[in-house]
């Protein structure tokens, strides 16, 4: 309706009568208002609940990371002579599936501990070739499976807390079969596991420890922004939050400054690559400056990434791994 600029005379009458202009509903405009801050709110609620989501289902994704299964054994993979080992944890928790792949008359063994994500075949490793290098120089080899890789009875990843005690009960299965001489040469987390179980006072003579993780705050704070980018915090905190529920262990369980704080009573190997964007050199660099055995040495090379370094280096990783072993036995 378009109002009139002039009142409106009636005949007869001095009184001019005001033609009214257009209405504002008032009432209209409000219940717009309302209706937009009720869609904020449940967008704010609905992202806030994506964004808690997505952090819970991390830790899980952390706790019980898929695995692939086995593929092979050691016979074939290897013409390894082995058998099939089940042997408890160091706090009898759990039951620890593995292979034995004995070496004749030999009291010397090395233990393989596999790296998170995967199982004992570690193939990217590769682990069978290890084990047939390490039998061909008289050692007793024992490959297992940590409790997040056994496909039957299938417990939480933990971070070393749980798998440090898997560890040392296959240190205690190696002892038994008659090993005075035990080395645990270990990959990513699974070398960071056996720097947690050295904590522990499970004695051994050596390691040999490539690409050592250790998961603290900002090493797995690193490794999501790998895949996503998100603020540390609050990202760190909800961690913090879901991982207990989800794994039975938290983040603070880790001794992560401790394992890169001690100087062990053996000597140690380290093997980092500086383009590793999964475990920082900083960590084999601490644990190496700890060190007072004058055995232990470290090897950083550069450009190599995360537990690729056997791969890309094959003939000088053999010969400096094989010469730390005769150094430890000549000792």
């Amino acid at each position: 309706m378009t109002a009139l600029s002039t009142p409106l005379h009636y005949p007869g009458s001095d009184t001019a009568i005001p033609i009214p202009g257009p209405i504002y509903d008032r009432s209209a405009g409000f219940k717009i208002t309302r209706l937009a801050l009720h869609l904020f709110v449940a967008a704010s609620c609905l992202l806030a609940g994506l964004f808690v989501a997505f952090h819970a289902y991390a830790a899980y994704l952390f706790s019980y990371p898929p695995i692939v299964s086995l593929g092979s054994n050691p016979q074939l993979a290897a013409h390894l002579a082995y058998s099939d080992v089940v042997f408890p944890s160091a706090d009898g928790k759990s039951q620890v599936e593995g292979w034995w792949i004995p070496a004749a008359d030999s009291r010397k063994t090395v233990v393989l501990s596999h790296g998170y994500g995967t199982n004992r075949e570690e193939p990217w490793v590769p682990m069978y070739d290890l084990a047939g290098l390490l039998n061909g120089m008289h050692y007793n080899v024992l490959m297992f499976d940590y409790g997040y890789a056994d496909p039957v009875n299938r417990i939480a990843a933990t971070g070393g807390v749980a798998e440090s005690q898997q560890l040392i009960g296959a240190l205690r299965y190696a002892r038994e079969q008659g090993s005075d001489e035990l080395v645990v040469w270990g990959f990513s987390m699974g070398a960071g596991t056996a720097l947690q179980a050295a904590l522990q006072a499970e004695q051994v003579d050596a390691m040999i420890l490539d690409s050592t993780f250790l998961p603290d705050e900002n090493t797995v704070y690193a490794n999501i922004r790998n895949y996503v980018q998100l603020p540390k915090y609050p990202t760190v905190s909800l961690l913090r939050l879901f991982l207990p529920l989800m794994a039975g262990a938290g983040l603070d369980e880790v001794p992560s400054s401790q394992v890169q704080e001690t100087a062990y009573p053996f000597p140690i190997f380290l093997i980092h690559g500086t383009a590793d964007d999964k475990a920082p050199v900083s960590i084999a660099e601490n644990v190496a400056s700890a060190q007072t055995n004058e055995l232990s040495r470290l090897w950083v090379v550069p450009d190599a990434i995360h537990e690729m370094i056997y791969r890309t280096h094959t003939e000088e990783y053999v010969a400096r791994a094989t010469a730390f072993l005769e150094s430890v036995r000549k000792a």
